[in-house]
């Protein structure tokens, strides 16, 4: 049986090998001994059970691309943006939530009959803040919403069996409160191969990158990519053999440290596992979701 873990990193794309990029310059020696160098342009892997390849994030709409239509497309395989006409920003609107209610990628895999789950825990205080309407959610959350999934919750966290955004609760110590431990970067990539192997397709979103890109959290990018770099790591030695990474961004960020919004530049695709094959003929994020329903469909994992 092939399965799925897919990891959603949040405004990471792929700039020049030199030294004005930080993927180009940090150690990550995990990404780096996988891939034989950085997360660069005009780098591309093929080998068995691994891909690493850019894919197109401003989907023949002109302007930069935004999280709204990004991850709409990323989680659908609809061209988000070419439906609204233009890139949007941050939460769905009207239009591009009738497109994830209709094509999220975990309600078409439960369709299918497999065990999808959404590994990120949510605060009470979160739904508090939606239900005032100060807070709106956001394209991943409504992909839950769509399948009918259960949303975990902080007591899920506290037992192992969830992942907060930041991964580590930097954040959730200062939101939440500080009785909440710093995390190791290993345990949670151990905690999410740990869901992988109960469930046939996993999804866990990190958008601490493109908060750090955007200055709205005040962490190092030095820190921030090895702290990537060691969950990763973790996590492809926690996963099953039949179990294949998937890791992809909606758009460019944090590549470019001269800048405080996205770029136009291509995000990375990389697939570790016997799905690979699934996504060779990949080009664009609006390709992810079809691999990821292809590969679930192919009970060998085999080509």
């Amino acid at each position: 049986m092939g399965r799925v873990c897919f990891v959603f990193l949040d405004g990471v794309g792929l700039g020049p090998n030199d030294g004005t990029n930080p993927l180009a310059v940090a150690p990550m020696p995990h990404v780096r001994d996988l891939l034989g160098g950085g997360l660069v342009t005009g780098r591309e892997v093929r080998q068995a059970n691994l891909l690493f390849r850019p894919l197109d994030a401003c989907l023949g709409v002109e302007g930069l691309p935004q999280s709204g239509t990004g991850q709409t497309a990323l989680f659908t395989g609809v061209n988000a943006a070419a439906v609204a006409g233009m890139h949007i920003a941050a939460y769905p609107t009207a239009d591009l939530r009738a497109i994830i209610e209709k094509d999220s990628l975990l309600k078409r895999a439960k369709e299918m009959g497999k065990e999808a789950t959404f590994a990120n825990a949510y605060s009470d205080r979160y739904w508090e803040l939606v239900a005032e309407r100060k807070l709106r959610h956001s394209a991943t959350t409504l992909i839950n919403m769509a399948a009918a999934l259960r949303f975990r919750t902080l007591a899920d966290l506290k037992r192992g069996e969830a992942l907060y955004w930041d991964i580590v609760h930097l954040a959730l110590r200062e939101r939440v409160g500080p009785e909440w431990p710093l995390l190791a970067p290993e345990e949670a990539g151990r905690r999410l191969g740990n869901l992988a192997a109960a469930h046939d397709l996993v999804l866990y979103e990190s958008f601490l990158p493109d908060l750090v890109g955007h200055r709205r959290i005040p962490l190092a990018l030095t820190y921030l990519l090895d702290l990537i770099d060691r969950f990763l790591g973790s996590l492809l030695q926690s996963l099953d053999g039949d179990v294949s990474l998937v890791l992809c961004s909606d758009h460019g960020n944090i590549e470019d440290p001269g800048t405080k919004g996205h770029t136009y530049n291509p995000v990375p695709l990389l697939v570790v596992g016997t799905a690979a094959h699934h996504f060779g003929a990949a080009n664009a994020i609006t390709d992810v979701t079809p691999a990821i329903l292809n590969a679930l469909a192919d009970g060998s994992g085999s080509p």
